[in-house]
């Protein structure tokens, strides 16, 4: 049997990690009343976090492989964490798509697809067990969306 080159309180606490991330950034949203809140914000940024520790267990059982193996090494697949991350962010770009819109010409939803993406950032960053990136990524989303929100108000003139 194969085993992870992370230990299962490992997985847990960088997922969990990616879990939280997500959640803040999700209290945000629906303490707003946006499309795209609590549970999506979390989903995004766990699954985001599991692919990738996926991939860095994948892509060391492949250099273990290719090294304790006498297969040659041009038939060893070449595996990059960095497609990885492009993917994922990718993947999430147009789960973010999905909640822009217009109405009455007004295109909403765009500060919500940048939430989603932002919690696939964290997640992935959790998941690299990359802890100081996705905590200060949450202090910075959490700072914009509550702070920049309020100057966007006071500029918007009233009518």
């Amino acid at each position: 049997m194969y085993e992870s080159e992370f230990p299962l309180w490992e997985v847990a606490a960088r997922l969990a990690a990616a879990l939280v991330g997500g959640a803040l950034l999700g209290i945000e949203r629906e303490a707003k009343h946006k499309p795209a809140g609590l549970r999506t914000n979390m989903l995004v940024s766990v699954g985001a976090a599991a692919v990738m520790l996926l991939t860095l267990d994948l892509c060391r059982e492949v250099a273990e492989f290719a090294m304790d193996s006498d297969v040659s090494k041009t038939h060893v697949p070449n595996l990059d964490p960095l497609r990885t991350v492009a993917g994922v962010i990718g993947g999430i770009g147009f789960l973010g798509a999905g909640s822009i819109f217009k109405s009455q010409g007004d295109v909403e939803g765009i500060t919500t697809a940048a939430a989603i993406w932002t919690s696939g950032a964290i997640g992935l960053a959790c998941g690299a067990g990359r802890f100081e990136i996705a905590a200060a990524t949450v202090v910075l989303a959490l700072v914009i969306l509550a702070v920049v929100d309020g100057v966007t108000h006071a500029l918007t003139p009233k009518s």
